[in-house]
């Protein structure tokens, strides 16, 4: 149940009081993205430490949004939406869709995170516009903080795609080397990979297949039809 109260019966205000405790709606946009596991979640939401995800997530239990799914005999537990979750998602997505309209792009920019951008990046990649075999990605951000520079995506037809963060001793097909705030931009869309690459903030070099077919398997981000 909310933990705190309007004190009126509007229902705004009852939305509210479930939906506006920090991290809550980033919860659910993530496990709306396929996030199901307590560590996927928090991947996907960095910055929450693992004692207030767990306080969410028993929060948004008492509040029939979210259920939680104990395999006995495997001990792993998943978080999955209720129906009324589910409900809640096209709402989600269109307030950030008005904010990636009304807020200004420098603004987003200020806070940029290599990590988050390589987890949301790993689930748009089209794996079936890939070869029909093993294709590893490398990412290097040079101006990311130390320790979050570097990335490593593998891809295997009909598999989720694999993030790595230490390097996984395979062939690399396609070196991407990029500004932070440019890949960001061109993700998120507030600007385009051909604009990134005429000013040298993104470069390629490997694959002449992959390179030639970028647009076709780096999906961007959904907010990017929002620009």
């Amino acid at each position: 149940m909310p933990t705190h109260s309007y004190g009126q019966y509007c229902p705004i205000a009852k939305a509210c009081e479930i939906l506006e405790p920090r991290w809550t709606m980033l919860i659910l946009s993530e496990m709306g993205s396929g996030s199901t596991r307590f560590n996927e979640i928090r991947r996907g939401v960095p910055g929450i430490s693992p004692t207030l995800l767990s306080k969410r997530l028993k929060e948004l239990e008492a509040s029939d949004l979210v259920e939680r799914l104990e395999d006995k005999a495997s001990g792993t537990i998943d978080y999955v939406r209720t129906e009324i979750a589910i409900e809640l998602e096209p709402i989600i997505d269109s307030l950030g869709e008005w904010a990636h309209r009304n807020i200004d792009s420098e603004v987003t920019l200020r806070d940029l995170d290599a990590r988050l951008l390589m987890w949301n990046v790993r689930r748009k990649i089209n794996v079936d516009a890939l070869p029909d075999r093993r294709t590893v990605i490398r990412f290097n951000f040079p101006d990311a903080k130390k320790g979050e520079q570097t990335y490593w995506l593998i891809a295997k037809p009909g598999m989720a795609v694999d993030l790595c963060m230490n390097d996984p001793g395979f062939d690399v097909d396609l070196f991407i080397e990029a500004k932070l705030k440019a890949m960001t931009s061109f993700w998120i869309g507030f600007s385009t990979l051909h604009a990134e690459v005429t000013h040298d903030r993104i470069t390629f070099h490997g694959s002449s297949l992959l390179i030639k077919t970028i647009d076709k398997w780096l999906v961007r981000s959904s907010f990017a039809k929002a620009a």
